[in-house]
């Protein structure tokens, strides 16, 4: 696809949007792989739609009004990467297309109250524990509140469970094998703090110590992924700063914030930051991936047979290339047996904000998913992402009651301990 975008105009940036855009030959390989496309069956919601629509306003034919609720309405799960044989990197598009449009659009009042709402407590744990107290006075009130804070509201479990504050250093059993840094998330924290718990003590188990920089905050990869590009740099930096150089690697647990911290490069294009943002992002691995090279030691069998849905989160499955590494953890657990889910490689509909700024989709997205799950048979569920856990699992309590949903982590955990 030929263009003439300014790419002057659009700073360090805007070489890597009109090569993506150049790339694009409008194949619709994306087509069947892109959720919204699939949900809602409109070229401009597919991923060479939107393309087009951002070319358009690039070059000053389009309206930046007219492209927006498309690409708003994008996931950024990055399927259509994974399937373009054209080697389109739609993220060095779309990241940086929301970034321009930030600074140009206006959003309704509502709009922008949610938003802020979303990106100043779901990235700060104490903030989000109080953000979800005052939620769950606000219940009463959600008929008459706005459709993206009911969306807020309903994705709150009835109570938080109690804080549980991590050391700065865990460390290993028996021989030590590797030592590591551990990223410990926002509001994973608070709405699941016993998945950090899980993946110390298997790290643990396994002989690596790991360390927890109490400098850290939040990776940035929901400012990153809404188009809020500074607030993104100011959380990038602390955390380039907090991490120690002097460990195997930098590990995630969540693989929205894996591939947030993987884009530090992309973040910091053309600045003084743009080296040590590289050299931080080639040490960050998701934890499994770590254990998989490192190599697992064999846990016991489950004292019951166990059938596990491993659903692919997309900042794992399609930023980060990482599919086959959880799923060879989890094998060898005896007495457990992994169950493929149809549909694996489409967006269970967290993605970020995106439940608080597309409800409907969304939700539509996660009740597909959730009925897969189900009509897969199994027992449990398994993922590597505290959204996709929250999505799924509020999906699937709406239509059946539930299935437990563990991270990947838990799952070793539970193994490690009989049980």
């Amino acid at each position: 696809m030929q263009h003439s975008i300014p790419v002057e105009k659009y700073g360090p940036l805007g070489a890597g949007m009109a090569q993506a855009v150049e790339k694009c030959v409008h194949c619709g390989f994306c087509l069947p792989t892109c959720p919204t496309y699939v949900l809602l069956g409109e070229e401009m919601n597919s991923p060479r739609g939107r393309i087009v629509l951002m070319k358009s306003v690039l070059e000053g034919e389009l309206a930046l009004e007219e492209a927006l609720p498309y690409v708003d309405a994008c996931l950024g799960c990055l399927g259509c990467v994974t399937v373009c044989p054209s080697g389109v990197q739609y993220g060095e598009l779309v990241a940086p297309f929301r970034s321009y449009a930030a600074g140009e659009r206006q959003r309704p009042l509502a709009e922008q109250a949610a938003r802020r709402l979303a990106l100043s407590t779901l990235p700060d744990a104490r903030r989000f524990r109080l953000a979800a107290q005052a939620g769950r006075l606000a219940r009463p009130l959600r008929g008459a509140l706005p459709e993206r804070l009911r969306a807020m509201l309903d994705l709150l479990p009835g109570e938080l469970p109690a804080a549980q504050p991590l050391p700065g250093v865990y460390p290993a059993q028996g021989e030590r094998r590797a030592r590591v840094a551990l990223l410990a998330g926002c509001v994973q924290q608070a709405l699941a703090p016993e998945i950090n718990w899980a993946t110390l003590r298997v790290l643990s188990r396994n002989g690596v110590e790991v360390v927890i920089p109490e400098e850290q905050g939040c990776c940035g990869a929901l400012d990153l992924h809404a188009g809020e590009w500074r607030a993104a740099q100011v959380k990038a930096r602390r955390n380039l700063a907090a991490f120690p150089a002097d460990v195997d690697a930098i590990l995630t647990n969540a693989a929205g914030c894996g591939s947030g911290m993987k884009e530090y490069p992309l973040l910091f294009k053309e600045t003084p930051d743009e080296g040590r943002a590289a050299s931080f992002a080639g040490r960050v691995q998701d934890v499994g991936v770590f254990l998989d090279r490192l190599g697992l030691l064999p846990p016991p069998p489950l004292p019951e047979p166990l059938r596990l849905a491993y659903h692919d989160a997309c900042h794992l499955l399609h930023a980060q290339k990482v599919s086959a590494e959880p799923r060879r953890l989890l094998s060898q657990i005896p007495n457990l047996t992994l169950v493929a889910i149809p549909e694996g490689e489409i967006c269970c509909g967290s993605a970020g904000i995106y439940n608080i700024e597309q409800p409907e989709i969304a939700r539509q997205l996660g009740e597909r998913k959730a009925r897969f799950v189900i009509e897969s048979g199994v027992q449990a569920l398994a993922a590597g992402n505290i959204g996709c856990l929250v999505q799924l699992q509020r999906r699937l309590e709406e239509i059946n009651g539930g299935l437990p949903v563990w991270h990947t982590m838990q799952v070793l955990e539970m193994a490690y301990a009989g049980g």
